[in-house]
């Protein structure tokens, strides 16, 4: 057990312009992607997403629901027709119905997790910046946060290819008390209480009041805890890709690298069939909302077995087996990012346990509470203050000098795990220990023979054939730079490149 494994984020940002309320949303993301893909894409802006082996109303539990029962947010193996773009670092730039969306490229590591999704942060802000410049547009901001704070909740998603033969009954079992509690590490804070935060005061999770069941299909109605979307975009005789809706969209570099790191390696437990029924909890979709509206940390959850446990306890206890079972596998062989998310995991929850402003430097959540607690203190403010909401939105604001979030980390204030320069690097360059090294490559090198891409597969143009030639990429693990990189430097076009591929 280990925390690599193949990954990813979808990250869709809030979107607005400042003094129009009812400004059509969908336009102004179709704007922001367009401006960057026409820009930046060069040719490749013409390559659109191929919907042909995408799946998303098939069930986990065994079924397909018919489309005729599915909300229209669901069917997104449909082409609306809106801007979708695919760039040469390997990751699909678009709009998802009224915000533009970032999905990262499929990466290995919780290290790279966070390298792409911060590469993300700046295609979103580069492409609002280039659809301000434009004529005729006003002035759009994009938020990386997850409520409009008026009712309505938008997704930061995480995608972990596990094993096929894992039952699902099981990943739902040993999920649902890690996803009720991983929040006091990952939350990234919420001024308001509530789906429509009219209630007041502040909570650890943007995202935990808009989830209403278990276990479901939806990811925009009756959201779950647990989402069974059985769509693997791998092998499905091997693989399932769980689908996961309920984390929030973190700035802070730590929360982000932890929550890929700490859900891969519970997922290992559970893949291995560690027992974990012990951790049950009564009415988990209540206690989630509980444990976010309580900063002070000590809410007790209540466990079927009639114990009850904090939310830090509950994570110690995950976090203890974990560290043990890959004790027990790989003794001294422990790579290091396991190594190092079993240890900042650990010593988190330890100094969350004595005072949580100790991770203000670290945490999302503790960072925003500390600055609005000095708000509070200087102006004489109640939580009820709209000043504070305002000040929860600049935290989250990608404009360049206005997010407070990326103040914080400018100063200092907030710890960093990569370097600017491998974040710039991240934005046009593919991970190449995974197939979205060729899907970038292939992007970079012959962008006009591109007609369409996606997870797994690559559709090429090119003049004199009479067919559309479709290369498949269904093992995320072929495709690497050490895979195909020299055969991509031998090939002068796609023409070439396809009879190699087909072995002439």
């Amino acid at each position: 057990m280990s925390a690599v494994r193949v990954m990813g984020i979808e990250t869709e940002y809030g979107i607005s312009v400042p003094g129009h309320p009812n400004v059509n949303a969908m336009l102004m993301s179709s704007q922001v992607v367009n401006a960057y893909s026409n820009r930046h894409s060069g040719s490749a802006a013409r390559t659109r997403w191929d919907y042909d082996e995408e799946t998303p109303l098939r069930d986990a539990r065994g079924f397909d629901m018919t489309r005729a029962d599915a909300d229209p947010s669901q069917l997104t193996d449909s082409d609306l027709g809106l801007a979708n773009a695919v760039l040469t670092n390997g990751a699909r730039f678009y709009v998802d119905h009224a915000h533009p969306e970032y999905s990262s490229p499929e990466v290995l590591t919780p290290l790279d997790a966070l390298l792409y999704d911060r590469a993300g942060e700046v295609v979103m802000a580069k492409a609002a910046e280039m659809a301000r410049a434009m004529p005729g547009v006003p002035e759009i901001r994009v938020y990386k946060n997850n409520t409009d704070n008026k009712g309505a909740s938008y997704g930061t998603h995480e995608n972990y290819l596990m094993s096929r033969s894992t039952p699902f009954t099981a990943i739902v079992g040993g999920l649902l008390p890690f996803f009720a509690t991983r929040q006091v590490i990952v939350g990234a804070g919420r001024v308001g209480v509530g789906q429509d935060g009219r209630g007041h005061g502040f909570q650890l999770s943007q995202r935990a009041d808009f989830f209403e069941v278990e276990v479901g299909l939806e990811t925009t109605l009756k959201r779950p805890m647990v989402n069974t979307r059985d769509e693997p975009h791998a092998d499905p005789q091997y693989h399932r890709r769980l689908h996961v809706i309920i984390g929030d969209a973190n700035l802070a570099e730590i929360p982000t690298y932890l929550k890929m790191g700490m859900t891969s390696l519970v997922l290992g437990l559970i893949e291995a069939e560690v027992d974990l029924s012990d951790l049950e909890l009564v009415k988990p979709v209540i206690q989630l909302h509980q444990v976010s509206h309580d900063p002070t940390l000590n809410y007790k959850l209540e466990l079927a077995d009639g114990r009850k446990m904090t939310a830090l306890e509950l994570q110690r206890v995950y976090a203890e087996r974990c560290a043990q079972f890959t004790a027990h596998r790989y003794g001294h062989d422990v790579d290091d990012q396991t190594q190092d998310v079993l240890r900042r995991w650990i010593d988190i929850l330890d100094r969350l346990a004595r005072d949580p402003m100790l991770c203000a430097d670290e945490l999302d959540w503790v960072a925003k509470l500390q600055v609005l607690e000095g708000y509070r203190r200087r102006d004489g403010l109640e939580w009820s203050d709209p000043r504070l909401q305002l000040v929860d939105l600049q935290y989250s604001d990608m404009t360049a000098g206005k997010g407070l979030a990326r103040k914080l980390e400018a100063r200092g204030s907030l710890k960093r795990l990569t370097s600017e320069d491998d974040v710039q690097a991240a934005v046009t360059t593919a991970p190449v220990d995974t197939r979205a090294w060729f899907r970038g490559e292939c992007l970079r090198r012959f962008p006009e023979s591109i007609a369409a891409a996606s997870w797994d597969s690559v559709v090429f143009d090119v003049p004199g054939r009479s067919s559309l030639q479709r290369v498949p990429t269904l093992d995320p693990l072929r495709g690497t730079k050490l895979h195909v990189g020299e055969l991509l430097e031998r090939c002068n076009s796609a023409d070439e490149l396809l009879d190699a591929l087909a072995g002439n």
